[in-house]
């Protein structure tokens, strides 16, 4: 049993162990983070991908999203909805933990597919098996909404001598440095089988949505910073924050208790004893840190709370729509300020960045105004050439856009032309899920404290 430690004012936090923190407010309520598994037996995997398929959307919210999507999409809601509301076109990344030896892993997924979604100091080769090479041309239909294979159970693979070609360096944009952060991900909506949560085992992997990998890489994260992860249950983002670098303190927020014991076990399952000591699980509310934190952090994450567009489409029951929609309306105040609290709580100089998985307009872009309108201290960085470009074979972005004044996006699935400088921009950049590049929602935004 690890000792409890007291961490801030008046709250108790845990370096793992079991949790028994009083948090001093109670939760921000129900929040939308990026999806992460149930840990699932490998031989209970064929079953859950039978009740995914059999998932029903909640019509209440589809007609919901499609009068205000619609709106703020154009004609690209059309495409982002058949991918929705079809759970099994849903493609899944494998996050391997460099705590642990994954060479075994490496070659299963090689050998079924899969390959490595960011560049890798060191590429492992299989000197007898090499994956087919898929036609990344998707076949269309009449109704003009692209369609991927479906049938994942069997994966055909080519004998050959060579060893396993991916995408030179040189081909990828020079801000995407080599990384220690391994994921794998495949062209087919693949799902790899769930390890289970065994206390005093680590795990090899972590399956999660790809994109949620982005506002990590966006946070920059280098060997000795202090950073914060303010709204950090179910755990992804801490975890994958872990795979980049080995920062000197990574300070995990949660005030809500049973979200605060689901990021404890999955630090616990990924974390070995020798990093433990730098992680604390703290049970504040975030809208508060900033004050009590004030210029402690060289960097800051917020994957706010937010209306989680998957979750939220397959909700079970039509009768707590209402109370969704009226959620939903309450959530950009408390995202505003749980943005503000985080640049109160970074260093000058120091960087924010803000995620959601949620389309919604008035979540992201327009939460990152508000706030820089009432943080003159704040200064949007661009994402554009540092993100998207080097990322945009895998994924399907979208920069801010205005029409009339109000932020929307443009129409179009083809980059600006020219320079991605403008303060518009800067605001932001969204994945929209589209066939067969199924990642997202993800929203983020950067923003750096102007030295003093």
């Amino acid at each position: 049993m690890f000792q409890l430690p007291v961490y801030a004012r008046g709250t108790l936090c845990v370096r793992f162990g079991k949790l028994t923190p009083r948090p001093l407010c109670s939760s921000y309520g129900e929040a939308g983070h990026d999806a992460v598994f149930k840990a699932k037996k490998p031989q209970q995997d064929s079953m859950s991908q039978v009740n995914r398929r059999s998932k029903k959307e909640c019509q209440l919210i589809l007609d919901h999203f499609d009068q205000q999507y619609s709106e703020e999409l154009g004609d690209l809601w059309a495409s982002v909805r058949s991918v929705l509301v079809d759970p099994h076109s849903w493609q899944y990344g494998v996050l391997l933990n460099r705590f642990t030896v994954v060479t075994d892993i490496k070659r299963v997924l090689l050998s079924q597919g899969f390959s490595t979604l960011l560049p890798q100091k060191e590429a492992l080769t299989l000197p007898s098996v090499v994956p087919t090479v898929f036609n990344a041309d998707c076949q269309t239909s009449k109704n003009s909404q692209a369609k991927c294979p479906k049938d994942d159970s069997h994966l055909h693979l080519q004998n050959s001598s060579h060893t396993l070609i991916q995408q030179p360096e040189s081909e990828r944009c020079l801000t995407l440095p080599s990384l220690s952060l391994q994921c794998y991900i495949h062209p087919y909506p693949l799902r790899f089988p769930s390890q289970a949560h065994r206390p005093g085992q680590l795990k090899q992997y972590y399956l999660l949505n790809a994109a949620s990998l982005l506002p990590v890489l966006a946070l920059q994260v280098r060997n000795g910073d202090k950073v914060l992860d303010l709204c950090s249950a179910p755990g992804g983002k801490a975890l994958t924050i872990m795979q980049c670098a080995t920062p000197a303190f990574l300070c995990c927020n949660e005030p809500d208790s049973h979200r605060r014991d689901r990021l404890a076990k999955t630090l616990e399952s990924f974390l070995p004893h020798s990093m433990r000591s730098r992680v604390v699980v703290s049970a504040q509310d975030g809208r508060c840190f900033g004050q009590r934190e004030e210029g402690n952090y060289d960097k800051v994450l917020v994957d706010a709370p937010c209306s989680n567009d998957r979750s939220w489409l397959f909700s079970p029951a039509d009768q707590q729509v209402e109370q969704r929609l009226k959620q939903r309306s309450r959530l950009p105040r408390l995202q505003v300020q749980l943005l503000r609290s985080a640049l109160s709580a970074v260093r000058p100089g120091g960087v924010v960045v803000y995620s959601t998985c949620t389309m919604s307009t008035a979540e992201n872009f327009a939460v990152v105004e508000a706030v820089l309108r009432d943080c003159p201290e704040a200064e949007p960085e661009d994402l554009w050439e540092e993100i998207a470009l080097p990322l945009s074979t895998y994924f399907t972005f979208r920069p801010a856009h205005r029409v009339s004044g109000l932020v929307t996006h443009t129409q179009s699935l083809q980059p600006l032309c020219g320079h991605a400088s403008s303060f518009d921009q800067k605001l932001g950049i969204l994945v929209l899920p589209q066939p067969c590049k199924t990642w997202g929602p993800m929203f983020l935004s950067r923003l750096r404290k102007r030295k003093k």
